[in-house]
């Protein structure tokens, strides 16, 4: 890539002191020789970069000085001189640092005198600093001075006592002011940082200095500052309210104190341990150490400080070797269960971080201490010992924790764990892969499902550990077991370096052990294969993620691997082309081509194509029906790993052609991926045009070979002006009227990279291309349209693109239009539609930037500013801005004042929400801390604020009424009008018209006489019309008023928020520079507090929300206390007002609690995060107790309110992990507020649960209610939450004792769904140890007992959670205790409830084991043979002797579940259920059963569905086993399909016909492994009767999809015999049908008469023209099936029938049908193409790619049996379409209907006419057309291209002119009628009529098209006529 740039560093210069200047002119030499005159040189310089030179000759010049060998006075004067400019420097100055590395040079004959000086001028420093905002500075100095600087360190050394004394000084006073100045944070922080450096210095000292080596005098002044320090760390340690990095830091320097202090050192450890333990002997440790840790040597240590105190412990002690001994092994074990025992305890994120990093440290010492250690310390750390246990157990609950440093720390101390067993085993030598802890851990690693994050890295470590071949022979499949994980983007990065590490360690052992190369071929089928595999079957998220992580770490371990992946893609990429959900061969191998090239084992392109792929298939990769395989065809041309890589003519033509049919792309992240390759390829242009224009100057001088270009530099930049052109045109081609979303979004992306690109040259740099070359007056035109779109993506875009032009650019010269811009502005500023007031602000601020104002605004002009030239263009931008604030706000004013007479006027006619938009759009893009015309801008911001209050209080009574949606006082009766008064009256806002103390009725034409209703009601306003604008009159609806309303609220919120985000404040009124006064702060701030805690509108205070989020993130950094202070004052007052609950309080307690949450949210997210977080822990604990249960009624609002205010801080991302320890007591109110008797309470108690579920387990991702991801184990749930474990198993018991009451009544506890929810997903893991406290057993016996509960869903759920909870290894026994409590059938007494709730926990847990991974091993096959025999034993719950059928069902499941797991056949399994006489017993259930018997019921009976459904899914099992056993003969069925079909239950039938629709499905695809098993042979004859006779929709949809699997041949035959039917009446039948029905059933009639038309068109000319009458009912079926307004399922069948039919209809050589009937047919498949849905266009796309593969179309396209994309199958359709017409020789009928489709005949003109003419109406939501992806004059353009050519090669006989006489007259009249439209339209209609405006456009340029065709039919034209309009045809 390019050089970077190296940041240019600023160095202030360094400065003296008057006196010393004089000094140094006084002592400078004439000749400037001596130091005195370089350093008087040096001083007066302001560069402190030169400095630094002056500075480096100091030294030199002092050895010179040496060699006179005295020191004179002028170098001791110099010396004192430059220890004071030493001193001066800040920290961080370059100079500094310099200085020191000179002055360690020094030679040794100064070092007396500078040490002399130095020691002074820093003992000077000590001594006159007492301003306690300046020691900073001192402590800085002091660190600076031990920092590797000699000289320093000696002057530290003699003044040790002083600086001692300093800093004990300096903590005090600094943590004295810090406590009192509590709550301003702002200089608390700074404080803080202070107290840090001041004991990291402490630190610093007794590290370096060597005084402490002799510090033994207790009585001596070093000694009484040391115990000083001493006892202010141990303060520190224990004072929570010091930032903890404070904290931890006091720690260690408390234990180096002790050590330095404490004689002698061998009872260090011990002491140590004492602290640790809390057991200190007070009358064995030294009094001055009692005096100064008296808080540590007490019992009751806070955790923190513990925690720290072992941190010191680890990083003070020296740990090398075992230097402590044994007290020191003693004390390593100590600290290690002091930090298991704070491990349970803690739960703040933060310390839990820092628990984590000491326990990895405490690995290190340990591992440093096992190098040497004694016997007995190897014991105790090997891999079987308690402390090990305990580390790996430690590792496995926090493995998966949402901290991701947390995560990585858990990773380390499992490597540490391995090399201390590694160390503690005696016999170094012994393999360790054979070890019984390594191999026991590996198993378990194994065992793990790899959803685990945790087992990826310690699956690393270990092959690090043991290498690769270990794990392999334990799994050989692990590679592909990895790469199938790779579809879940949260696993990706974990499983790429997973492999990465196994696939680099494989390679290097390998290799290590081949005498040969052939390793490398069992390294790639290990590697290698199973990414070929995955890249071209794997899914879409598998393949793009393993391309992305997996790929490019394969390449870079072994390059030469791409030759081999690229041979075997290359053989099979003719045969798997992929499709629109596959990337096939083709795919795969572009994927690999462009990783290898973007990380540069491809040396370009151009190689690729010659040595691996032919550009070809290059072309088809751009082209693909599959997004990805095109995106990365793209990726291949455009990324390279060099950046001034020459692109070749063939990439430039290949990009070219991707342009052309790839803008349209539906998927957002397809764009994006686009318009950033392009943008890389814009790059190499630029850059490689760099080297270009070099090497053209070079060559220019003399013309040596370059191997960069093969051609002259002045060609190459040549082409790439040319191809830069041809981009241009084509993507501004593309703005088209009517163009898609996506291909605006497109074109204007990639023409703004353009800009950015290539950028206007300035100065000596050459730029090959500009886009301002290739742009004038008309596609300037076309980007002011693109303002007008209804998605702002599109505005933004063009607006920056405009912004990029030069200022030339505004082709508005003249006034007029100006003017007219600037007035349609203002006009979309009122608009009723809201994304035309967008639109308006864009306008505007474009007026505003390029200076083109209209002088009417000349009034308005502001003073201007005297500036330089560099400031005029902002000065004109805030200049023009005001001007437009001002006129924007003076209209504001007005209409605020028409709004308050009446506000539905406003709704209907100036909705004013447009013109506050405006203006915040307008103040946005002005840099506000620069303003230089602040004393114009300050009435402005005043007005401003002044209106926005106004506007405020004339919407808010509607947005605060307590139903806003449906306030409007208007209805259609009488009754309504008069019920609304009431809401009326609650309200009475400012509105002098009585609109809201008067209802209004709806006029209704024909319903009711007005005039009496009017008398009956003598309240009711007739005058139910407003005025609009222009005069015309209009309805106001209900939504008008509350947008109207609720938009403007949001407006002025975030004109609010924006003004105290960008504007400076004044502290004092009279201060010059700032624009808001605190008061008016203050006032913004009472704003938002009123109307988030009164709106009841969402949208009003969630935008409110944002806003007032802006103000308290400024109120928080405000250096202003009062201001500072505010947001703690606002969240007092508003706890306190939910706690008293008032009634006369107008907080909205329904409604989620309105904006209160919102409210809270904000003020307490803005709380500085690096703090202590006080706000939010007083406030979680007030909700807590708040929410908790209490027996006080008033007490039900604030509990409503609690839980909703936790609900919403519990849902806040930007809490993160500080909300985590608050999240038990959440669950707690929540489980326990769901008991509550109030309606209020357990709402809100659910939705709080809600949140708490996704917040400990996770987004839920998949569709799957219990999936893995969203799942925790339960040694890892209940140590993050240990109080629930209690709280969780005592409220578990209670509700299992209400459930299992004996009274049998319906006794369903409230709190029994959420626990089973929370229990349900928790999961054992192989990890969990067995010893935890936190065992997961004593849950189990209390949920099966809620398996007893009498509600049917509670059953269910205590089924589904006892699941987790029970081992895999223990379903087993499990199973058989449940079955063995079931009753037998000679029991008297015995309860339904029971037996289900048994039953359905039976069969969850046999569902779970037989998921499980043991399913194959013989273990599991005798469990499961076991289970059968005990299922057996209660088979009289499946028989009649039981009356209920809901547990019939259940347990005829799970016989069905048994034979599933039988199913996977192995050599004698299915003997296995025929030695257990399981079928006998399955016979015999099934011959007594209702199936064979009929039923005495009736419908009403319960759980009959199910029980049928249950019974019929066994008999099919056991008929398909009998007849696999059986073969042909089918004697011992115990009922047939037969019997199964006629049953007269649907469930039955349907259920039997899936089961035989799957198997012929197979048979037809061909995925059956034996085609169609015998016993299914000859059965069409049935299936026909069962078609004429069935009545129920989806079973006739079952059987007629089971006849069109079928051939119809077999079954055609048959009709006559069957059905009565002859084969053309049967068609006629299934025809009539596919006319009639309903839509699923239609579709598939249309597929079965398709198939059966196909079969005879095949057959002889006797049966084709059988058919023949039929065919046009036919055509007329699928011309009615591919109407855009019918359901999807329609128009799929009608895009197959059409592929299906395609060779017969639409490209036979001899057409069967008329013209007119197969141009009707394509017109559907062009249709089809431009659907807006994917599916029904890639269906449609199937079609064009069989019609272009016929032996006679192959030929008119290069894509002949490729994989297309539609957008280009819409261009090859046309293309083949043209070439049949002619093959046929149907030019001369076939031209005037393609015309006809041209000029879109069809279309109603006359819609566009009354579009232009008809009084808009507004509806409020209905958006004008927006279309994603059909564009009509791209289909124009291809038919237009594929006509004239067409016409220009044909050899045609010239057609009758009557033919073509009516298409002339058509196209002339529309011309005609277009044009006196245009004249119709106001003057901006662009902007102002948007949608009317492009109609027309489009109209008039597909009737210019057609003119055009036609006169060069006539002759009037040349050959080389080219369509010259918006677009020119596509030339290929």
């Amino acid at each position: 890539m390019g050089v970077k740039k190296k940041k240019e560093t600023q160095v202030t210069s360094l400065t003296v002191c008057h006196q010393d200047l004089e000094t140094l002119r006084s002592l400078a030499d004439v000749e400037g020789k001596n130091l005195a005159s370089l350093l008087l040189h040096c001083v007066q310089l302001t560069d402190g970069v030169s400095q630094i030179h002056y500075v480096k000759q100091i030294v030199p010049l002092l050895e010179k000085a040496n060699k006179n060998g005295k020191c004179d006075p002028t170098i001791r004067s110099c010396l004192d001189i430059l220890a004071g400019i030493y001193l001066s420097l800040n920290l961080k100055n370059p100079l500094k640092k310099v200085l020191a590395s000179s002055l360690n040079d020094l030679p040794e004959f100064f070092l007396t005198e500078a040490t002399q000086s130095f020691t002074s001028r820093l003992q000077e420093e000590l001594n006159t600093t007492t301003d306690l905002y300046s020691y900073r500075k001192v402590i800085d100095n002091i660190s600076s001075c031990m920092e590797n600087f000699d000289l320093g360190r000696s002057s530290v050394n003699n003044l040790l006592e002083n600086v001692l004394h300093y800093l004990q000084k300096s903590l005090i006073e600094i943590s004295e002011e810090n406590r009192k100045l509590a709550g301003n944070h702002i200089v608390q922080t700074q404080l803080m940082n202070d107290l840090l450096v001041g004991i990291r210095v402490s630190v610093m000292l007794v590290q370096k200095v060597q005084g402490f080596q002799r510090l033994h005098l207790k009585s001596s002044p070093t000694w009484q500052s040391m115990c000083g320090l001493l006892s202010i760390f141990t303060k520190f340690l224990s004072d929570d309210d010091l930032l903890q990095t404070i904290q931890s830091t006091s720690g260690l320097a408390v234990i180096l104190f002790i050590k330095a202090m404490f004689h002698p050192p061998e009872k260090i450890p011990d002491l140590i341990s004492s602290l640790l333990l809390h057991s200190v002997d007070h009358t064995s440790i030294p009094e001055w150490l009692l005096n100064c840790c008296r808080s540590l040597c007490c019992s009751d240590v806070s955790q923190s400080a513990l925690l720290f105190l072992c941190q010191g412990t680890l990083t003070m002690l020296d740990w090398q070797d075992g230097r402590m001994g044994p007290s020191g092994e003693a004390l390593l074990l100590d600290t290690v269960r002091v930090l298991f025992t704070l491990s349970s305890q803690i739960k703040e994120s933060t310390l839990e971080m820092f628990l984590s990093r000491i326990l990895a440290s405490w690995t290190n010492s340990a591992i440093q201490v096992l190098e040497s250690s004694s016997p007995r310390l190897k014991d105790c750390l090997n891999g079987n010992s308690d402390v090990v246990r305990r580390l790996l157990e430690y590792v496995y609950t926090h493995w998966e924790h949402p901290l991701d440093a947390l995560r990585h720390q858990t990773k380390i101390i499992f490597r540490n764990i391995l090399q201390m067993h590694q160390l503690a085993l005696e016999e170094s030598g012994s393999d360790l892969a054979a070890d019984g802890f390594i191999f026991q851990l590996t198993e378990s690693l194994l065992r793990l499902e790899w959803h685990s994050k945790g087992k990826y890295t310690c699956l690393g470590c270990l092959v690090d550990y043991i290498g690769i071949e270990h794990i392999l022979a334990l799994a050989k499949t692990i590679p592909s077991q990895i790469l199938e994980v790779m579809g879940d983007q949260s696993l990706v990065p974990y499983a790429s370096d997973l492999l990465e590490t196994m696939f680099k360690n494989h390679k290097s052992r390998l290799k290590s052990q081949a005498v040969d190369s052939t390793w490398i071929d069992k390294w790639h089928e290990t590697w290698v294969s199973p990414l070929l595999f995955i890249l071209c079957e794997g899914n879409l998220d598998q393949k793009s993620y393993v391309i992305d992580y997996y790929l490019p770490k394969l390449l870079n371990c072994n390059p030469e691997s791409l030759s081999y992946m690229v041979k075997i893609l290359q053989t099979s990429a003719d045969a798997k082309t992929g499709s629109y959900d596959s990337r096939g061969a083709l795919g795969a191998l572009m994927a690999c081509l462009r990783t290898a090239r973007a990380h540069g084992h491809l040396q370009s392109a151009t190689d690729a194509w010659r040595d691996l792929v032919s550009s070809a298939r290059i072309k088809q990769g751009l082209i693909h029906q599959h997004c990805q395989v095109r995106i990365d065809t793209l990726g291949l041309l455009c990324e390279s790993n060099r950046s001034t890589e020459i692109v070749s003519t063939e990439e430039m033509e290949c990009i070219q052609f991707f342009i052309t049919y790839n803008l349209n792309s539906q998927s957002p992240g397809v764009r994006q991926q686009i318009c950033s390759l392009l943008k890389k390829l814009f790059c190499r242009i630029q850059e490689s045009s760099q080297v270009l224009y070099k090497l053209e100057q070079s060559k220019s001088k003399h013309e040596p070979e370059n191997q960069l270009t093969r051609q002259h530099p002045s060609v190459s930049l040549q082409q790439y002006k040319n191809f830069m052109s041809s981009i241009c045109n084509s993507l501004f081609e593309a703005l088209f009227p009517g163009s898609s979303y996506p291909t605006r979004f497109s074109a204007l992306t990639i023409l703004g990279s353009i800009a950015e690109v290539f950028p206007v040259p300035e100065g000596r740099v050459q730029t090959v291309y500009q886009l301002s070359h290739d742009i004038d007056v008309g596609r300037f035109q076309t980007l002011m349209e693109c303002l007008t779109g209804t998605f702002e993506e599109v505005k933004i875009l063009a607006f920056d693109l405009l912004m990029k032009l030069p200022k030339t650019f505004v082709q508005f010269q003249d006034s007029e239009k100006l003017q007219g811009l600037f007035q349609a502005a203002l006009e979309l500023s009122t608009s009723t539609k809201p994304y035309d007031c967008v639109t308006a602000s864009y306008l505007l601020n474009f007026l505003i930037w390029q200076n083109a104002l209209p002088s009417s605004l000349s009034y308005l002009k502001t003073q201007r500013v005297a500036c330089g030239d560099g400031d005029k263009s902002a000065a004109l931008v805030e200049s023009n801005t005001l001007i437009v604030i001002k006129c924007l706000l003076e209209n504001l004013e007005e209409e605020v004042s028409r709004a308050e007479n009446s506000l539905l006027q406003a709704a209907a006619s100036f909705p004013m929400y447009g013109r506050v938009h405006c203006i915040t759009g307008a103040l946005r893009k002005l840099a506000l801390n620069s303003l230089q015309l602040v004393s114009e801008w300050r009435p402005v911001v005043e007005k401003l604020l002044v209106t926005s209050y106004r506007l405020s209080a004339v919407v808010s009574p509607v947005i605060q009424s307590s139903s806003p949606e449906g306030l409007i006082p208007m209805d259609t009766d009488a009754e309504s009008a008069s019920r609304l008064q009431t809401i009326l009256n609650e309200i009475q806002p400012r509105d002098t018209n009585d609109y809201f103390n008067r209802a209004k009725i709806l006029k209704e034409c024909d319903s009711f006489d007005l005039e009496d209703l009017s008398a009956s009601v003598p309240n009711i306003d007739t005058s139910a019309e407003i005025k609009g604008k222009e005069g015309k009159t209009c309805d106001v609806t209900a939504q008008m008023v509350l947008v109207c309303c609720w938009r403007s609220m949001k407006e002025v919120a975030l004109l609010l928020g924006s003004l105290c985000q960008l504007l400076p404040m004044r502290s004092v009124p009279e201060s010059p520079d700032g624009l808001l006064t605190v008061e008016q702060v203050k006032e913004i701030g009472d704003y938002f507090k009123q109307h988030l805690l009164q709106s009841r509108h969402r949208g009003a205070f969630e935008l409110a929300y944002t806003g007032f989020v802006k103000l308290t993130e400024i109120l928080n950094r405000c250096p202003n206390l009062s201001l500072q202070k505010l947001p703690e004052e606002w969240l007092w007052n508003v706890l306190e007002e939910i706690r008293c609950s008032d009634p006369s309080s107008k907080l909205c307690a329904t409604r989620r609690s309105a904006g209160i949450p919102f409210y809270i949210q904000a003020l307490l997210a803005s709380e500085p995060k690096k703090g202590k977080m006080d706000l939010l822990k007083i406030t979680m604990k007030e909700l807590i107790s708040l929410a908790g249960p209490t027996d006080d009624s008033q007490s039900t609002v604030p509990k409503v309110h609690a839980l909703n205010i936790l609900r919403a801080l519990f849902r806040d991302t930007r809490l993160g992990e500080i909300i985590i320890p608050y999240v038990a007591d959440g669950a707690k109110a929540a489980i326990l507020g769901f008991t509550s008797p109030v309606w209020a309470v357990r709402n809100s108690s659910t939705l709080l649960f809600s949140t708490l579920i996704t917040r400990i387990f996770g987004v839920k991702r998949g569709k799957d209610e219990l999936s893995k991801k969203n799942r925790m184990t339960g040694s890892e749930f209940f140590s993050r939450f240990p109080e629930l474990y209690p709280f969780l198993l005592k409220q578990l018991e209670t509700v299992a004792n209400t459930v299992d009451s004996d009274t049998g009544e319906l006794n369903h506890h409230p709190s029994m769904f959420l626990l089973l929810l929370v229990l349900g997903r928790l999961y054992p893991s192989p990890m969990d140890g067995t010893c935890s406290a936190l065992s997961m057993a004593p849950f189990i016996p209390f949920i099966m007992r809620c398996g007893c509960s009498p509600a049917y869903r509670s059953r269910e759920m205590a089924a589904r959670a006892l699941v987790p909870f029970v081992m895999m290894d223990d379903i087993p026994d499990t199973i058989r205790t449940l079955l063995a409590k079931l009753p037998n059938c000679t029991d008297q007494c015995f309860r339904q409830n029971h037996i289900h709730g048994t039953l359905l926990q039976v069969f969850h847990l046999l569902q779970a084991f037989s998921d499980s991974k043991y399913r194959m091993n013989t273990y599991f096959q005798q469990e499961l043979a076991d289970v059968t025999v005990c299922t057996k034993a209660k088979v009289w719950l499946a028989k009649r002797q039981n009356p209920c059928l809901v547990t019939r069902a259940v347990y005829i499941d799970i016989l069905f579940l048994l034979t599933c797991c039988f199913d996977k056949p192995s050599k004698d399994n299915q003997p296995v259920l025929e030695h257990l006489g399981f079928w006998e017993e399955v016979r015999r259930i099934i011959l007594g059963s209702e199936l064979i018997t009929g039923f005495p019921y009736t419908f009403t009976v319960p759980g009959l569905p199910q029980y049928l459904q249950s019974l019929t899914k066994l008999a099919i099992a056991a008929v398909w086993a009998v007849a696999a056993q059986a073969g042909e003969h089918s004697r011992d069925v115990p009922i047939s399909f037969s019997q199964l079909l006629e049953s007269s239950f649907p469930e039955v039938r349907l259920l039997t016909l899936e089961a035989l629709l799957e198997r012929f499905s197979a048979a037809a695809s061909g995925l059956g492994e034996k085609g169609l098993p015998p016993l299914l042979w000859n059965t069409g004859g049935t299936f026909l009767m069962l078609a004429m006779k069935e009545n129920h929709p989806e079973c006739l949809c079952k059987i007629l999809k089971i006849l069109h699997c079928m051939d119809p041949s077999e079954w055609l035959p048959q009709t006559e015999r069957c059905v009565h039917l002859t084969p053309k009446e049967f068609l006629t039948w299934t025809m009539d049908i596919a006319s009639n029905e309903r839509s699923e059933i239609q579709s598939e009639a249309l597929r079965l008469a398709s198939k059966v038309i196909a079969h005879h068109m095949r057959t002889c000319e006797e049966t084709r023209d059988l058919v023949a009458p039929n065919l046009k009912q036919w055509v007329q079926l699928v011309l009615s099936s591919c109407g855009d307004h019918l359901p999807t399922e329609s128009r799929l069948a009608a895009a197959e029938v059409l592929t299906s039919t395609a060779p017969f209809f639409l490209t036979n050589p001899h057409p069967v049908l008329g013209l007119q009937d197969v141009l009707a047919l394509w017109k559907c498949v062009l249709t089809l193409l431009q659907s807006e849905e994917q599916v029904i266009r890639d269906a449609a796309t199937e079609t064009v790619m069989t019609a272009m593969s016929q032996e006679n179309t192959c030929q008119s396209t290069e894509f002949a049996f490729c994989r297309v994309d539609a957008s280009i199958a819409l261009d090859l359709a046309l293309a083949v379409l043209c070439d049949l017409l002619q093959q046929w020789d149907q030019l001369a009928p076939g031209l005037p209907v393609l015309l006809g489709w041209l000029l879109g005949e069809g279309d109603d003109l006359m819609a566009c006419v009354e579009s232009v003419h008809q009084v808009e109406e507004d509806y409020l939501f209905e958006k004008t057309e927006v279309n994603f992806w059909a564009e009509t004059l791209i289909f124009m353009k291809y038919l237009y291209k594929h006509l004239f050519r067409l016409l220009s090669k044909s050899s045609w006989c010239p057609l009758s002119p009557e033919r073509l006489c009516h298409l002339q007259r058509t196209a002339s009249e529309q011309c005609h009628l277009l044009s006196q439209l245009f004249r119709e339209l106001p003057p901006t209609a662009e902007f102002l009529k948007t949608a009317e405006f492009t109609r027309l456009r489009i109209r008039e340029e597909r009737a210019l098209a057609c003119l055009r065709l036609l006169a060069f039919l006539e002759g009037k034209e040349g050959e080389d006529t080219q369509f010259s309009g918006l677009w020119t045809p596509l030339q290929q």
